[in-house]
């Protein structure tokens, strides 16, 4: 199965006050490295939601068939700077099946069904 994960977040003051190539190098450091060691299992599109949303800065929307990875990927962005030195706090985090109920009734028709 395929899952799409939304993973929100919101960008510090401290994230803020840094230059825009303080925060470059920052994410080239730290974060696209992360993300790299897990692109043979996860994909992931970033999205900036500040400008259309108070209670979080920006979300990341990512896919995978192997929550493991989520987990250990998640794990490895906690031991970073942008975590936790504060620039980054985690937010609201929404799992969902990409066409779970087709796998569904894929699995469970009359046809696949154990007699």
């Amino acid at each position: 199965m395929k899952y799409g994960i939304v993973l929100t977040y919101t960008l510090t003051p401290r994230w803020l006050a840094l230059s825009r190539e303080e925060r470059n190098r920052m994410r080239a450091t730290h974060i696209e490295p992360v993300f790299a060691r897990h692109a043979d299992r996860i994909t992931a599109r970033f999205f900036d939601a500040e400008a259309f949303n108070g209670g979080f800065s920006d979300f990341a929307v990512l896919e995978t068939e192997d929550l493991g990875a989520y987990y250990f990927l998640v794990e490895a962005l906690r031991d970073t700077p942008l975590i936790s030195d504060g620039h980054l706090v985690l937010g609201e985090v929404v799992i969902g099946v990409r066409d779970g109920f087709q796998e569904y009734e894929h699995t469970h028709s009359p046809a696949t069904a154990p007699a």
